[in-house]
């Protein structure tokens, strides 16, 4: 008799265990919200990885306004998982007008599935002009996680974290909507309203299209952590034609790098010009949308937490975002002429850059805005303090970027720190034929003050 009940308990025991192993909800291991640091960065990396294939043709959204999206983009990234992150705190108090939805206490959240409706929602309402094929990318990398999910979750966490996510999304992107000069400036990037002053030395539409200013009014654009003292750029070197001038010399440097590629006398620096000339859409992506893949490289490499990697996209897009602003800001208060037109006059009336554009045929292109100081150097210069920030400064890196491209040489290029490639990055854009030294140096400057500030704001609690 002892026998039979000892034999149906142990049987009703063994039935319990199943039924509750059945109930995922039930785990007692499943009651509290794991923290982000506990998940992959898979979410983050795949968002990012379509982020560069839309970069490379969303209509109107070229540098500083991939910059920006990439700003807002990434604070919604973070804040959807911040309440999972111990160490950190959101930055809602900080930014004046930003009001984000806070999480139910005493319930689970999923904080990749929070995190992926927040990319999801943002891609969506920032890019909604974009090809139909990258919103089916867009939809289909949404479900692909979701269906991934829901297949592990009890239904209310899931729906709770989705829900949760979502609301951030839109709370940010609310926010985005606030600064009127850059919320959808990509519908009119060109602006006929925009007449560049005219004189000596000054700025004007270049050969061979003559494009309209890009984006003359971005320095207007709200940024997320430089001071309006921070953006203004130092003043450019006298324009002068005077041939001991410091900026003859330097536009004659210009010249003479080019000519010998052209010449086939330094192939190095072929090289170099075209690796990072990240200058037409439908070819590559924009010169943030380069460094956010730069980005990835690592993050696939290194395999960090959800929470670092939300931190790293989140810090690198804010710091993207204020260079561009600084230096555009920068570009239309000199309004600095690009080097071609100094060297027409004064050395080679036949002078040609060697920007090509490998997909239209036309050759001899100068971006369509001042030179002064460069847009690729503030990019580059900003990325590079924050990813020495995360992963350290003695990191040695291969960027495979544009290893595969067969319209330019894109073999890997290798370095020894982040700042090396940086600096690589900036003075490209002189064999190149579209830049003055002066323009370099001061871009960089810039990128790495909008760097450090967004280091300085209040991430750690």
């Amino acid at each position: 008799m002892k026998l039979l009940r000892f034999s149906s308990a142990l049987m009703l025991a063994f039935l319990l265990l199943g039924i509750f192993s059945c109930q995922k909800d039930e785990d007692p291991q499943l009651e509290a919200s794991m923290p982000a640091s506990e998940f992959s960065a898979d979410v983050p990396l795949q968002w990012y990885k379509l982020f560069e294939d839309i970069d490379r043709y969303a209509p109107g959204c070229r540098p500083p306004a991939a910059a920006r999206a990439l700003g807002y983009i990434g604070l919604a990234g973070y804040e959807a998982a911040v309440a999972g992150m111990p160490d950190y705190q959101s930055l809602s108090g900080h930014f004046t007008g930003l009001s984000l939805p806070a999480i139910e206490d005493g319930v689970r959240y999923h904080w990749p599935t929070a995190v992926n409706a927040a990319y999801h929602v943002m891609l969506q309402k920032l890019y909604p002009h974009i090809q139909a094929d990258h919103l089916a990318k867009v939809a289909n990398l949404n479900k692909s996680f979701e269906d991934k999910y829901t297949d592990q979750l009890p239904a209310d966490v899931f729906s709770r974290s989705k829900v949760y996510g979502e609301a951030i999304a839109n709370a940010v992107y609310s926010w985005s909507a606030t600064d009127a000069a850059g919320h959808e400036a990509y519908l009119d990037a060109h602006p006929l309203s925009y007449v560049p002053p005219t004189g000596p030395g000054l700025w004007q539409p270049t050969t061979p299209d003559f494009t309209p200013a890009l984006f003359p009014y971005w320095g207007g654009v709200r940024p997320f952590a430089m001071s309006q003292a921070d953006l203004l750029a130092k003043p450019p070197l006298a324009w002068a034609e005077d041939p001991s001038s410091q900026i003859y010399n330097q536009a004659k440097e210009t010249q003479i790098w080019v000519d010998k590629i052209r010449a086939g006398q330094d192939e190095e620096a072929h090289w170099i010009a075209e690796f990072w000339s990240d200058d037409f859409g439908g070819v590559t992506f924009t010169p943030p949308g380069r460094w956010i893949a730069i980005a990835s490289q690592v993050v696939e490499k290194e395999q960090p937490s959800l929470e670092t990697a939300v931190r790293l996209y989140a810090q690198m897009g804010m710091a993207l975002c204020d260079a561009g602003v600084a230096i555009w800001k920068s570009k239309f208060h000199y309004n600095y002429e690009r080097p071609i037109h100094f060297i027409r006059r004064n050395f080679d009336a036949n002078w040609e850059t060697i920007m090509n554009n490998p997909v239209t045929g036309v050759n001899s292109i100068t971006p369509e805005f001042p030179a002064y100081p460069s847009g690729h150097s503030g990019f580059g210069g900003s990325a590079a303090v924050i990813l020495t920030d995360i992963f350290g400064f003695n990191y040695a890196f291969t960027d495979n970027c544009h290893k595969n491209r067969t319209e330019f040489r894109g073999a890997p290029r290798s370095f020894n720190t982040f700042i090396d490639m940086a600096v690589e990055n900036a003075y490209s854009r002189i064999p190149l034929g579209v830049h003055f030294r002066m323009d370099c140096d001061e871009g960089l400057r810039q990128g790495y003050l909008a760097g450090q500030r967004v280091l300085e704001l209040p991430w750690e609690k």
